[in-house]
């Protein structure tokens, strides 16, 4: 007696991606699209000493402002068709640091438009400070509602929490000087709490080696306190602070080999902003010459930095493994 053949129906098909536009745009387009945000001010800083650079510096800081136009476009499209997905994106590391990226370059927009139009950049300084704090509450929600063993303090804090020091690039020259000072206060408090509770961690426990690059994040605040001290008119105070990241990047230079071990990944974007803030530090708080030969020699080295890997990181995108390499929520 024959036996009969058994049928197995086959597997099924394999769930493709939704279809339409931008339905995975991966938040981590944005720290590198910042870092070039912070590459055209420190040009736009140089330029108040050397003005033959200064209108390069403009055209510059014109295209990134393009750039981060439709980077931002397409990545709003994907709340705009299911708002849940911003709480998705909040459950990664890489998701975290894309989204507070994308925020602050909301207000660095606003300091790019303090020349132009004064008005608009005084509205876009507040609306991404608006912005900034409905992030915080959705970042410190669901770092105190996950399990504690998820409840770690990361370099990404000052992004979300200190971001705010942005925003006295624009109102210090459209004279909110006291909303300013107060935002410095709050700021500087809330940055010292992070830097002590994470040099607590990293003396508890190395962090694995694809995370190291966001350990340079640490360096922007005390970049950014030197530049707004110095706009502000407090000389002291901001070379106190420009010399503090200095000393800071020596040793994030020291320990290169260490801290990029992992090799390239889109967390470099994190290495591209702190880069550039610390050139406008130096060139605004440490007097001449020697700030200007070392605060122009910075803002070469952040540009040999900050535009590769932002091409890098966007060609990534482009190809479409941007969103997988970063676990991006899908619409």
């Amino acid at each position: 007696m024959t036996t009969p053949k058994r049928h197995f129906p086959p597997p099924p098909p394999l769930t493709p991606d939704p279809p339409g536009l931008w339905r995975r745009v991966p938040p981590a387009i944005f720290p590198p699209i910042m870092g070039l945000f912070g590459l055209g001010l420190a040009w736009r800083a140089l330029g108040e000493a050397l003005p033959a650079v200064a209108g390069l510096a403009e055209a510059f800081l014109g295209g990134v402002m393009l750039l981060f136009a439709f980077a931002a476009v397409a990545w709003a499209s994907k709340p705009l068709r299911r708002p849940g997905v911003l709480a998705e994106e909040m459950r990664v590391l890489p998701g975290r640091a894309g989204v507070a990226a994308a925020v602050l370059c909301v207000i660095l927009t606003a300091a790019v438009l303090v020349p132009y139009a004064p008005g608009l950049a005084l509205a876009v300084a507040w609306v991404g400070m608006a912005l900034l704090a409905g992030l915080g509450v959705l970042v410190a929600s669901a770092f105190l509602a996950g399990p504690e063993e998820a409840r770690v303090v990361t370099p990404v804090f000052h992004l979300v929490f200190v971001g705010y020091i942005l925003a006295p690039l624009a109102l210090v020259p459209l004279g909110q000087g006291g909303v300013a000072v107060a935002i410095y206060a709050l700021t500087l408090a809330v940055a010292a709490l992070i830097w002590a509770e994470s040099l607590r961690q990293i003396l508890a426990r190395i962090p694995p080696a694809p995370l190291r690059p966001l350990l340079a994040i640490h360096l922007a605040p005390v970049s950014l306190f030197a530049t707004v001290a110095a706009l502000l008119g407090w000389g002291g105070v901001a070379l106190a602070f420009a010399l503090a990241g200095l000393a800071l990047l020596a040793v994030f230079l020291a320990s290169a080999r260490w801290l990029l071990e992992a090799g390239f990944t889109p967390l470099w974007g994190a290495l591209t902003f702190p880069l550039a803030a610390l050139a406008t530090a130096v060139l605004r708080a440490v007097p001449d010459p020697a700030g200007l030969w070392l605060g122009a020699a910075l803002v070469l080295a952040a540009t040999g930095l900050n535009i590769p890997v932002a091409v890098r990181v966007l060609r990534l995108w482009a190809q479409g493994g941007l969103a997988a390499k970063t676990n991006a929520a899908t619409v």
